[in-house]
C-alpha cells in the first residue's frame, strides 16, 4: 500500500503534581484551549479535553508519525511553561511525571467522551486515585502502586 493510513483514538489521563489542587476555574477553559492548541501543532487532533482540580482527561486522535509519549511531553512542557505565565498563583504548577494511556475502540468513543465530559460530577464521589486504578484494572495494564503516584 503506497499510503500509511491509521485512526488511533486514545484517552489520556495525567495529574497534577501531588494532585495539587491547581486546575481551577480561572484558568480552565484557557488551559484547555491552549492544550488543544499544542496537540493540533502535532498532528494528534482532540476530541475533548476536560478536567477537574487535580487532574485531566483528554480524548484525542493520535496521529500517524508521533509517539504517544513524544506527544504527552510536548502537552506537559508547552502547558507547564505557558501557565505559569497566568498569574503568581500558577507560578509552582507541574504536572506529574507520568501518564495513563488508553486506547479507545471507534465503538466507543461516544461514551469515553461522555464520560470526559462529566469528571465535575463523577468527582464528587470517587478520588482521582480511585479512578486510576479503575482505568488501570479495566484495561488490563499491570501497574505496581508504589510507583503510579508522585
Amino acid at each position: 500500500m503506497p499510503q500509511s493510513l491509521a485512526k488511533i483514538t486514545v484517552h489520556l489521563v495525567f495529574s497534577t503534581k501531588y494532585r495539587n489542587p491547581l486546575i481551577t476555574d480561572a484558568i480552565r477553559p484557557a488551559l484547555h484551549r491552549y492544550m488543544a492548541v499544542v496537540m493540533q501543532n502535532v498532528g494528534c487532533p482532540p476530541i475533548l479535553i476536560n478536567s477537574v482540580d487535580d487532574h485531566i482527561h483528554i480524548l484525542f486522535y493520535l496521529g500517524r508519525t508521533i509517539a504517544i509519549s513524544d506527544l504527552v511531553k510536548e502537552v506537559k512542557i508547552a502547558s507547564s511553561r505557558w501557565i505559569k505565565t497566568q498569574g503568581t498563583e500558577w507560578l509552582g504548577f507541574a504536572w506529574q511525571g507520568g501518564y495513563g494511556a488508553f486506547s479507545v475502540s471507534e465503538h466507543y468513543v461516544e461514551t469515553v467522551r461522555a464520560y470526559i465530559a462529566g469528571q465535575k460530577e463523577h468527582h464528587s464521589r470517587n478520588s482521582f486515585q480511585d479512578e486510576m486504578l479503575s482505568l488501570l484494572e479495566r484495561h488490563g495494564v499491570e501497574y505496581d502502586e508504589r510507583y503510579v503516584w508522585d
